[in-house]
């Protein structure tokens, strides 16, 4: 059959990304305490397109996907980029994952179980030859306003916030790492299930551990700096404010390489 795709173009414009996404598909991530957890990710992939290709050939794609079923992880990620190379005939491509990861936590009283859920996204890049990957997660935390309880008789005001980390690493980080640090750095973690015991000792926990957003972000670039295995590292606190008609936010972006 004729292959339109491969027909030569003449506009003479490369593309730099065409490609698939809002792929859904099973995946298995690693868990630090289980090893493995089987979960479903939004995947987006695609590859540069030179200016004499009129179209790329988007079933290969969904076929390499299915060539690292099981296997998607990433110590396999820079094959599975050079795959798309090799089988699209493209110098560069690009393959990312966005998908829910669950963990078990205990309350800070009664110690009852629950899972808790961040949200992950991986991405691998390969370019001329050289492969990159960054690991992210986005995380809600719990901060409370040192304005408001220094200028309050009583109470302070406080809401959730939004803790977005992108990564670059050498060697393993696991996610739970990435978890506790950005925990570490707020007033204080959010829990699925409470008691009343809990409850208590979470809001008395924020109320002594005040952070505003720029406390959050300097806080998590401490944690982040000090870890050797961390090369790059771009995070953005979002608090959802409760007194306000706005939300504040604090971004900060260091590579230590």
């Amino acid at each position: 059959m004729r292959d339109v795709q491969k027909e030569i173009d003449s506009r003479n414009v490369q593309i730099d990304r065409v490609g698939v996404c809002g792929v859904s598909y099973p995946i298995i991530a690693l868990d630090h305490e289980n090893r493995t957890q089987s979960t479903i990710a939004n995947v987006s992939m695609s590859v540069m397109l030179p200016h004499e290709f009129r179209g790329t050939h988007m079933s290969r794609f969904i076929e390499t996907l299915e060539e690292f079923h099981g296997r998607v992880s990433p110590s396999n990620l820079e094959v599975m980029t050079q795959r798309l190379c090799e089988k699209l005939n493209a110098s560069e491509s690009s393959v990312s994952f966005e998908f829910p990861y669950y963990f078990r936590k205990k309350a800070p009283v009664s110690e009852i179980e629950s899972f808790s859920r961040c949200d992950v996204n991986l991405q691998a890049i390969y370019e001329s030859g050289k492969f990159d990957m960054i690991l992210g997660v986005n995380l809600n935390v719990q901060t409370l306003c040192p304005c408001s309880k220094e200028i309050s008789s009583y109470g302070a005001h406080n809401q959730r916030a939004l803790v977005s980390l992108k990564t670059r690493c050498k060697g393993l980080v696991w996610i739970e790492e990435l978890i506790s640090m950005i925990e570490g750095s707020a007033s204080a973690p959010l829990y699925t299930l409470l008691k009343r015991e809990d409850e208590k000792f979470i809001t008395e926990h924020a109320y002594e551990n005040p952070r505003f957003v720029e406390d959050v972000i300097r806080e998590l670039a401490v944690k982040l700096d000090k870890e050797n295995r961390i090369l790059w590292y771009k995070a953005r606190v979002s608090s959802y404010e409760s007194i306000h008609n706005h939300d504040a936010f604090a971004e900060i972006e260091r590579d230590k390489r």
